[in-house]
């Protein structure tokens, strides 16, 4: 296994680490070397995948507008060349564009430089290859690479070229909106129609201008598309209160029928409707869940474990689907949804409430400006027949309050320490009169409470990467939410006391 200094770049399925000084107490361990072992490590990796010599590998290099986007970029190209491999330099990118030139290239893989919505002095590494990103456990076997210094044979031969790869992808993107709108005007089929978008100076800003204006749309009104990763205006994530708050009052003040919101590297996606209202978390998977329905009837849509009681019964009871309640982590449903497959269960979406969605039909990808694409055919579809996609997720039912608490673990050993917590819960939970742990508990614990103890449900959990265990609480009550978290924290406070 790979040591702690490597170890500590490693986030689930994804290298991260500090790239930029800025951030007291925080100091750059992804220098310039550790990116090029890092991204010779994976050449070498991806040799021995691919059965084909690292001289002979083609592979492509896009980033996000991160400020330490360009220093790293150089390091992976350098270690392409000292490889003797083929580079495609695709500059300013999505991650979801990084996969898919993976298969209109006939590439062997292709690396995007992203650290995703994390702060400005971030960054890492994120790897595809035409199966798919990579897994937990390849990440650390490249780790061990590293650790170990095993790295590809220096090679002559080695090329870089520029390529605009994102044109390519984009051209896709209106060839799919065109085919699926199928208006009279076929090229033009968004005239008529205003949609913004926000990209938070990420690399979503392409989507206003390379897909929707030259399909007739009006962006007017669109804001934050010039690439800064400073991130100046609020942070690029879908699922933060202040940016959905921006975009909600943008989509207002333009008159737009939709707002678009994507997070840094365009894995994420939120909309916004006509009355400024967000469609994002539970709303968002349930209208992604409604489209995804569409010719899969009685499918399965996997979801992380922290979405609604109100969304399960709105794909099971009005969408006559199944809910697969899992576990957090985009690969997780995605993985989970890939194994129901192969067992002959129909399951066309795997979506987090974060906004990652990936849909059977887009190589169960989560791809943000894909989700929004789709979302984009069915609001011109449902203005033909005079309805809205509000009116579409109208029945979702939900909570009266919702909360999330974040408690901090001190252990240095920190999985094993959360697990003995939920462990102790869920043995607790059993025996409290107005408890019952839901049939669907994959991940922690989810317990739901009648209305004399809150009427809702608690779900306490071990993050994915950090020493957190977030404790989410919702009540179909008022004032419910404060009944549930009273009743979870005093057990934890009693825990404590009696470790």
């Amino acid at each position: 296994m790979e040591s702690t200094i490597w170890s500590k770049l490693k986030s689930g399925t994804d290298i991260r680490g500090v790239a930029s000084e800025g951030v007291e107490g925080e100091h750059i361990n992804l220098t310039d070397e550790v990116a090029r072992q890092i991204a010779s490590a994976f050449i070498l990796w991806l040799s021995k995948r691919s059965g084909k010599p690292a001289n002979e590998l083609k592979i492509a290099v896009g980033h996000d507008s991160r400020i330490s986007a360009q220093r790293i970029k150089a390091a992976v190209l350098k270690a392409a060349l000292n490889a003797g491999a083929t580079a495609y330099d695709c500059g300013l990118s999505s991650t979801p564009a990084m996969f898919m030139s993976t298969l209109d290239l006939q590439l062997e893989g292709s690396v995007q430089i992203t650290a995703s919505h994390h702060p400005f002095n971030r960054n890492g590494l994120k790897f595809f290859t035409p199966q798919g990103g990579l897994e937990s456990e390849d990440i650390s076997e490249i780790l061990t690479y590293c650790e170990q210094n095993q790295l590809p044979e220096r090679a002559e031969g080695g090329t870089v070229i520029q390529l605009d790869y994102m044109a390519q992808y984009a051209e896709q993107l209106r060839d799919i909106i065109k085919k699926g709108v199928n208006a009279p005007d076929f090229e033009q089929p968004l005239k008529g129609f205003k949609i913004i978008v926000d990209a938070g100076n990420g690399a979503g800003g392409f989507y206003a201008s390379e897909v929707l204006a030259p399909l007739g749309a009006d962006t007017s009104g669109s804001q934050f598309l010039e690439p800064d990763g400073t991130f100046p205006n609020h942070i690029p994530n879908p699922e933060n209160a202040e940016a959905m708050a921006s975009v909600c009052a943008a989509t207002l003040k333009a008159g737009a029928d939709l707002g678009v919101i994507f997070d840094t590297d365009v894995d994420r996606s939120s909309v916004v409707d006509s009355k400024g209202e967000a469609i994002s978390r539970n709303r968002l998977v349930a209208l992604a869940s409604a489209i995804a329905l569409e010719g899969n009837e009685g499918g399965t849509i996997v979801t992380d474990s922290i979405t609604s009681a109100g969304l399960k019964i709105f794909i099971e009871n009005y969408l006559g689907g199944k809910h697969f309640r899992y576990k957090r982590g985009y690969r997780n449903v995605i993985n989970q949804a890939l194994l129901l497959n192969s067992q002959g269960i129909n399951t066309p979406l795997a979506i987090e409430t974060s906004g990652h969605a990936a849909l059977r039909e887009n190589y169960f990808l989560d791809d943000g400006a894909y989700l929004v694409t789709k979302i984009i055919i069915k609001m011109a579809k449902l203005r033909q027949e005079g309805g809205s996609l509000s009116a579409l997720i109208a029945d979702l039912a939900e909570p009266a309050e919702e909360r999330e608490i974040r408690l901090k673990i001190e252990e240095e050993d920190f999985v094993s320490y959360g697990n003995s917590v939920i462990a102790g819960l869920e043995s607790y939970a059993k025996k409290q009169q107005g408890w019952q742990i839901a049939e669907d508990n994959r991940e922690g614990i989810r317990v739901l409470l009648d209305k004399a103890h809150g009427n809702g449900w608690f779900l306490l959990r071990l993050s994915v990467h950090d020493p957190i265990m977030p404790l989410n609480i919702e009540s179909d009550s008022k004032g419910g939410v404060d009944v549930i978290e009273k009743q979870v924290m005093s057990y934890l406070a009693g825990d404590l006391d009696n470790r």
